[in-house]
């Protein structure tokens, strides 16, 4: 089969690799999308140490499946259109067996630690498999990821009706956070220096826009989720915190970065920082805001792309001029 491949850091082409077989309790997918996240420009860039290479990235997909391995459980069938939770927990250490997954001491997840879906075949987890809406797009389906880490992240930092919110970075994370905060009842304000994206923050319902958090004139908020991984941008939300407020470190900042905050105003004004990694519980959940339209993806998905043209996609998604770039493997139909 076709695949993208990252032979080591920096090192990236398509080329032939073998199928995929399906291990014990394992479904073989045709993929129909996979989205670029983040995360693929920290594993294409060597910034992402759980990652072996060579490896097929690709951790944001739905597909249909087309084989079963032994043991799959019977209410899986060939033709089923899944998407999938690429968590890969140990279901032993302490952290898994106190129901913190993500957390797990040997953690991995497709396409992250071992091969993913930028591929025209995939082999996971029956149990990671979430069955989609017959009117639910391959593109829709490989968003449900990225939306129930989200779901995770906003459920650790907790919202309540009539609160404003500061929301660092108006990319797919940011927008998808915006929506989520929304729709608990916060009024939520976007920043982001790339001044470009914050059109669709407005259209999705905005308190606010604005290029800085210097631009809103010493606003404090009630709670910020940073969806940048910036560290001046990390400062910055804490910075616009009332009393009592709340940070939610959501964005991927390089392992050695460090970030200055106040230990005297955390003790001194109570403020929380938490952080938020990965999917929790949350994926279910994040498919059904999908399906129903709670979460509006048609502003999220700028750029769709054939698996021959992975390289160029990461571009785009580096260059700041897609939103969320994704690949489809079998072309326009799976």
């Amino acid at each position: 089969m076709r695949a993208a491949i990252i032979d080591t850091p920096g090192s990236i082409r398509v080329g032939d690799v073998p199928d995929p077989k399906p291990g014990d309790r394992q479904v073989v997918l045709k993929v129909g999308a996979c989205g670029i996240c983040g995360t693929d420009l920290h594993i294409a860039d060597g910034h992402f140490p759980p990652t072996p290479y060579p490896i097929v990235p690709g951790h944001e997909f739905a597909g249909e499946i087309i084989e079963l391995g032994a043991d799959v459980p019977g209410d899986w069938r060939v033709g089923d259109r899944v998407a999938v939770d690429p968590s890969l927990f140990c279901g032993y250490c302490g952290p898994c067996r106190a129901g913190h997954g993500n957390l797990c001491a040997n953690w991995g997840a497709t396409g992250d630690t071992v091969d993913g879906a930028f591929a025209e075949y995939v082999a996971v987890p029956a149990a990671n498999c979430y069955r989609m809406p017959d009117e639910m797009t391959w593109e829709q389906g490989a968003l449900v990821e990225p939306v129930s880490c989200a779901v995770h992240g906003v459920r650790r930092v907790g919202v309540e009706a009539g609160e404003r919110f500061l929301v660092v970075g108006a990319g797919t994370m940011g927008l998808i956070m915006q929506q989520l905060l929304q729709r608990a009842g916060a009024e939520v304000t976007v920043v982001d220096r790339n001044t470009a994206r914050l059109g669709r923050a407005t259209e999705l319902g905005a308190r606010a826009v604005a290029g800085d958090v210097a631009e809103l004139d010493g606003e404090r908020f009630d709670a910020a989720a940073d969806c940048s991984g910036a560290v001046p941008a990390i400062e910055a939300a804490f910075d616009s915190l009332h009393r009592g407020g709340r940070l939610l470190v959501f964005g991927v900042a390089p392992e050695q970065a460090r970030v200055a905050l106040s230990p005297f105003r955390i003790y001194n004004d109570e403020i929380t920082v938490v952080g938020s990694m990965a999917v929790l519980h949350s994926f279910g959940p994040a498919l059904d805001l999908v399906a129903s339209g709670a979460i509006d993806t048609a502003p999220l998905l700028t750029h769709t792309l054939p698996l021959e043209q992975y390289p160029e996609a990461l571009d785009l998604m580096r260059s700041g001029a897609g939103l969320k770039v994704q690949v489809l493997p079998g072309g326009d139909n799976v």
